[in-house]
């Protein structure tokens, strides 16, 4: 069917060596946070300087770009992205997108830190749901964890994103010695207030004090414990992103896990994921990088970056390399911070 006379023919779509469509964006707005968890970052961390950040309308045109191109989920990232100066500017371009009905859906990942301050904002601005990475209710332990953060300032945050109508979905990474024996609390708090939540294996990425291989608990375990309270009755939910789900029957609420070290969850992956100096890496666990910057600043118009943007797809692998051993560095030098959760 053609379109209507005068209209343009709509672009290919972004589509990898794998066949796979790629329809959804992450992008990492700053690599700063007002944190700094024991497994994402490192105690003394040197961060980006201010001047080789994207401008928030070189992000806002990337974005377009994308979407140009059957991106239809675009999920804001950091670092704590609502820590950068002037993000709601950022948000209320993109909104743009889906009031023409071009995006299906504009979302956020956070800390929860500064959710009271923007969380009417963001509704106002069509964010219809969230995630919050939260790995702990006790507030000693959440201070260790993230080396300086109140656990009462993410809980405020939370209750007004909930009194904003904005849906919430609790991120815990899987803590072995630290949280596994409240996991199960959790997930009755979290379902209890009418939040989704999920678990994620810890991820190897970027050099940290300690080793990670003291951290990590297969959810395998974390998941063969849980049934001895809880029946989990498996889901077909897909929500865009590497979860599998389960129903807590129990507790009525859903539950996620994802498991990139003891079950690789790349064979639908539909997402890239975009710096927030303009790198695009086609994998979270791969270091291969396309770098739009150069692209977006050679030319006032978009051809140049729609072509490196294609270009990049094309080199998209099947999927990452993670692995986590003793006296290993980390599988991926930078930390989760630089590309985004």
């Amino acid at each position: 069917m053609r379109p209507p006379a005068g209209r343009p023919l709509p672009a290919a779509p972004l589509v990898d060596p794998f066949q796979r469509a790629i329809t959804y964006l992450r992008i990492s707005v700053t690599d700063r946070c007002d944190l700094r968890c024991v497994y994402c970052m490192s105690d003394d961390m040197t961060f980006l300087p201010k001047r080789d950040l994207l401008t928030l309308e070189e992000l806002d045109r990337l974005c377009g770009v994308f979407i140009d191109r059957g991106v239809r989920k675009l999920r804001i990232t950091g670092g704590e992205p609502l820590v950068r100066r002037d993000i709601m500017h950022l948000f209320r371009r993109l909104s743009r997108h889906l009031d023409s009905g071009a995006l299906s859906e504009l979302t956020l990942t956070t800390n929860g830190t500064q959710l009271a301050r923007y969380a009417d904002a963001l509704a106002s601005l069509g964010v219809k749901r969230i995630n919050v990475s939260l790995d702990t209710l006790d507030p000693e332990k959440f201070r260790a964890i993230t080396r300086r953060g109140d656990l009462s300032v993410v809980l405020d945050g939370l209750r007004a994103a909930r009194e904003a109508g904005i849906k919430v979905k609790i991120n815990a990474v899987a803590l072995r010695g630290v949280n596994e024996d409240e996991i199960a609390d959790m997930i009755a708090w979290a379902h209890g207030d009418g939040m989704d939540m999920t678990l994620i294996e810890v991820m190897p990425l970027g050099e940290i004090e300690g080793d990670r291989t003291d951290q990590f608990l297969p959810l395998s375990v974390a998941r063969a414990r849980l049934e001895s309270r809880y029946t989990l009755t498996p889901l077909p939910d897909r929500t865009g992103g590497p979860a599998r789900y389960v129903r807590v029957e129990e507790t009525g609420g859903r539950l996620g896990f994802i498991t990139p070290l003891t079950h690789n969850f790349c064979e639908s992956c539909n997402r890239v994921r975009l710096t927030c100096t303009g790198q695009l890496y086609m994998c979270l666990g791969q270091e291969d990088a396309a770098d739009l910057r150069a692209a977006l600043r050679a030319s006032p118009d978009d051809a140049l970056v729609t072509e490196a943007v294609i270009e990049a797809i094309s080199r998209k692998p099947k999927g990452h390399d993670f692995v986590i051993e003793r006296a290993r560095p980390a599988a991926v030098p930078r930390h989760m911070s630089v590309t985004g959760g």
